[in-house]
């Protein structure tokens, strides 16, 4: 039972006792209520600033347990990275030459990954900076890993077809030797023209003999333009397509023997020499090309080029160069 408590009545010099209504017990036990709830955040507050809960400590352990996975994830990306360099090293410099094909640029290799922001879901917490790091390194890989992947489908590719490959390279001399007068102009990046009277690269080689000597297809291929008009600057003239980046051309021809779209072997004759266009004397101007871009063809006989002749005409183009320079 609650106690009873009594008041002094000064008027009465009596005792009065104290009464309290049912709203006033209410409001003094929620203030009371009150009070301790408030004691009690404070006490938790206090608490919690100097003491983890379980559940804080398990989240902060398993925060620690993943910034350590990940940083044992990157130094596995930083070893990944080692071998896949070493991989693209010998890609270039051992795979791709003995199938002759050109080294990959490396800013293809290194190309980073394009678009909108893609790693903007990953900011904003407290490892961002190590998260996206993270998946940038494996985006970076595995865009080195694809375009690795499309280097080794094209030398599988060359491999498969190194015959065909070497059935169409250019490899002989376009004229006989038997039939060759002599070998008048070499290939050079700038040469005194003999009509035109100044200089201007020679792309090609010039092999002078007597007009209607065969001319014959340094490779097979496909005949892929045929000039008939004897007054353009390389007169008669027929250009060869052999695939795998490489054309050859054959100018100033007196007489044309094929036509385009028809199919050349090695061997083949497709016309004669002549003396046609921007020509002083009969002979064949001969070009090599290799992915668009004009290469010395005496690097491409094989087997009718004698030494002697190859370093003459080595000396002649680096004469003809150094008279540009000059």
């Amino acid at each position: 039972m609650s106690k009873v408590k009594y008041r002094y009545n000064h008027e009465t010099l009596s005792y009065d006792r104290i009464t309290t209504s049912i709203r006033e017990r209410l409001t003094k036990w929620g203030i009371m209520f009150m009070v301790s709830v408030f004691i009690s955040v404070g006490y938790y507050l206090i608490y919690s600033l100097f003491y983890d809960t379980p559940k804080e400590r398990q989240m902060t352990n398993q925060l620690s347990s993943l910034k350590f996975n990940y940083q044992m994830l990157s130094q596995d990306l930083q070893h990944i990275d080692r071998i896949l360099s070493d991989i693209q090293k010998r890609d270039d410099d051992i795979y791709r030459t003995i199938l002759e094909s050109e080294p990959i640029p490396a800013s293809i290799r290194q190309a980073g990954i394009g678009g909108v922001n893609r790693y903007e879901p990953l900011e904003g917490y407290n490892n961002s900076n190590l998260m996206i790091a993270l998946t940038k390194h494996t985006d970076k890989i595995l865009k080195q890993l694809f375009v690795q992947s499309l280097s080794y489908d094209e030398l599988i590719y060359k491999a498969i077809n190194k015959e065909l490959i070497a059935a169409s390279r250019p490899a002989i001399q376009p004229i006989s030797n038997k039939d060759l007068t002599r070998w008048s102009s070499a290939f050079s990046r700038g040469r005194l023209h003999p009509i035109l009277g100044f200089t201007r690269p020679h792309n090609g080689i010039d092999l002078s003999a007597p007009t209607g000597t065969n001319i014959y297809a340094t490779g097979d291929g496909t005949i892929v333009k045929v000039v008939a008009n004897s007054n353009t600057g390389y007169g008669r003239m027929v250009q060869i397509d052999h695939g795998f980046g490489f054309e050859s051309r054959y100018a100033h021809m007196h007489r044309v023997y094929v036509l385009e779209g028809s199919e050349v072997k090695r061997g083949d004759i497709i016309g004669t020499v002549g003396s046609t266009g921007l020509s002083s004397s009969p002979h064949l101007h001969y070009e090599v090309h290799r992915n668009g871009r004009p290469v010395d063809p005496i690097n491409y006989f094989y087997n009718d080029l004698s030494p002697d002749d190859y370093v003459r005409l080595k000396e002649q183009s680096q004469e003809n160069e150094m008279m540009e320079k000059w």
